[in-house]
């Protein structure tokens, strides 16, 4: 994991002189019991990573907590409520203007951080400054570019996209058993009121068998060239 997190210095930064930075958000909630509970900070993490290395950018250190509420259920999850994780975004952002940067991507690693549209739309009122990154389009094309089995809503959750980054990026932190643990639940349409646990029994919704370190590597790929078109918006070009 200490790869994954920035070790630039003022000086590199101040050479680098990027005018775009990147946060990235995870979470700390259950991922089953063959992905740790950092797995979506890991996700987000392998993705920033990504994008500020082949763009140039500045690479932030991760939120590592946000809003797994949904997650309550499952030992080991911590939740944030949505005004703290909206405050600390909104916060990083005030800093960063002041030291002369110019936009922000954040690159959110879970699905429920839903206040962060809320936070990118508003940045945006004035002019393009800030930007949500991967998109639900970026996720789809990444799926079918990196060969993926499976479409997000199937593969809510610990399943086939997630397996492929870590096994890819991180594999030293995933555990024996993602082969055998596929949950499928796609009938979901009370998930907010009830929360993850009335849908599963394992925390699992997806097919992490279905993952493999070589669908990870394309899934980054595929992240790379889309993000070219949010780079091109915030840096004021058409797309």
């Amino acid at each position: 994991m200490d790869h994954l997190i920035t070790p630039a210095t003022s000086t590199e930064e101040q050479q680098r002189a990027a005018r775009v930075a990147v946060l990235p958000v995870g979470s700390f909630e259950q991922h089953g019991a063959y992905l740790p509970l950092i797995t979506d900070t890991v996700v987000a993490c392998l993705i920033a990573r990504r994008i500020s290395q082949d763009h140039g950018l500045f690479l932030l250190p991760p939120v590592t907590f946000s809003c797994s509420h949904e997650h309550a259920g499952f030992a080991g999850t911590v939740s944030i409520s949505a005004a703290t994780l909206y405050a600390v975004v909104n916060d990083v952002w005030r800093s960063l203007k002041g030291s002369g940067i110019e936009a922000l991507a954040v690159v959110n690693g879970h699905g429920g951080n839903y206040v962060l549209a809320n936070v990118v739309q508003e940045a945006n009122v004035a002019g393009a400054c800030m930007t949500l990154f991967p998109s639900g389009p970026d996720w789809t094309r990444a799926r079918q570019e990196a060969g993926l089995e499976t479409d997000s809503h199937t593969d809510m959750h610990a399943g086939e996209a997630e397996v492929s980054l870590l096994l890819h990026g991180a594999p030293e932190l995933v555990r024996d058993g993602y082969q055998h643990s596929d949950w499928e639940a796609d009938w979901r349409s009370h998930l907010l009121v009830t929360g993850i646990r009335a849908y599963t029994d394992t925390g699992v919704i997806g097919r992490p068998s279905a993952g493999t370190a070589e669908k990870g590597a394309r899934l980054l790929d595929s992240f790379s060239k889309s993000f070219t078109e949010h780079l091109a918006l915030l840096r004021g070009s058409s797309v």
